[in-house]
């Protein structure tokens, strides 16, 4: 897979993958269909897991010849030692786990660096549905409330304070629209929350 076709599919993920260093060991948590494993496989010389619980993901994964382990996040991470990957991913997927401070508790333990990506609350269409009474439905949050597998929803501000909590230093933080950085009032302004981060 080339950077092209990675930005083609997922504009989102071919900017997080820039911070992802060549030949690194990475875990990917919630990789979906394997594309971002497979992009840093073939491009970037990295190796390293795949972890993912839904059964239609896990043969794409094969195909894409990306090692994958299916388990469920709320089950931790205690197979892996610590420090065990250069980089851990855990790319829209940290919403949707159960005990968020715990699972991130447990990344930081096993990833000498951390990519985490949620869908931001405080993106000014998410509020204005809030203002008209009714739980927000976007791009970034594509279910309605009764249907969405979201169990916690963040902003940047919130997730920056957790982070800081479990001992993470951010070293980047930036919100997206349509996989293009929002600069200006971006927690206002931008779907996609998406921080680098390190043990302090």
């Amino acid at each position: 897979m080339t950077f092209e076709q990675l930005s083609a599919l997922r504009p989102d993920l071919a900017f997080i993958a820039h911070w992802v260093g060549e030949q690194s060991q990475v875990l990917d948590l919630g990789c979906g269909d394997g594309v971002m494993l497979d992009y840093l496989q073939s491009d970037k010389g990295c190796s390293g897991y795949g972890v993912e619980i839904d059964d239609e993901q896990i043969p794409k994964c094969v195909a894409r010849n990306v090692s994958v382990i299916q388990q469920d996040l709320n089950g931790g991470l205690a197979m892996f030692e610590d420090n065990a990957f250069d980089t851990v991913l855990c790319l829209s997927a940290l919403q949707m786990v159960k005990d968020v401070e715990g699972t991130l508790r447990e990344i930081a333990r096993v990833g000498r660096e951390v990519m985490v990506s949620f869908p931001n609350f405080a993106y000014w269409p998410h509020r204005v549905a809030l203002l008209r009474g009714r739980m927000p439905v976007s791009r970034s949050l594509p279910y309605q409330w009764y249907d969405t597998p979201n169990l916690r929803c963040a902003t940047i501000r919130d997730f920056a304070a957790l982070a800081n909590q479990v001992g993470l230093e951010v070293l980047e933080c930036v919100a997206l629209k349509d996989g293009k950085p929002v600069r200006y009032l971006p927690n206002w302004r931008g779907s996609l929350a998406v921080f680098r981060l390190r043990k302090k």
